[in-house]
């Protein structure tokens, strides 16, 4: 005898990602990543290639990962202009950072493949 098969509804792609979406941490988690993709504008293309956004700590305070402590020096000279350039991206992902921490602890090579 032949089992006989059982039809569900199946939750449709376009479903999970509005679910996934209206989560809050999903939501935040999303706006960083939109403004992590910025940071080679407001770095440049010099500092770009030797940094990048690392993590958000609480307080709007932005985690940078250096390639090493030269780099994080300068990126630090630059405080106040980099967090002027950041403003119009803020503005428009309804973002706040009030400050940035350079850390050459945090540099992760990724693989060029």
């Amino acid at each position: 005898m032949a089992k006989k098969i059982l039809y569900t509804n199946f939750t449709t792609t376009e479903d999970l990602i509005e679910q996934f979406s209206t989560q809050k941490e999903v939501k935040k988690a999303l706006t960083r990543c939109n403004l992590y993709k910025f940071w080679h504008k407001i770095a440049g293309e010099k500092f770009a290639a030797k940094s990048k956004p690392y993590s958000m700590l609480a307080g709007g305070v932005m985690v940078i990962a250096c390639e090493n402590a030269i780099v994080a020096q300068e990126l630090m000279l630059k405080k106040t202009q980099l967090l002027v350039k950041f403003q119009p991206y803020l503005k428009s992902l309804k973002m706040n950072i009030k400050d940035l921490r350079f850390d050459p602890k945090k540099w992760i090579e990724e693989d060029s493949e």
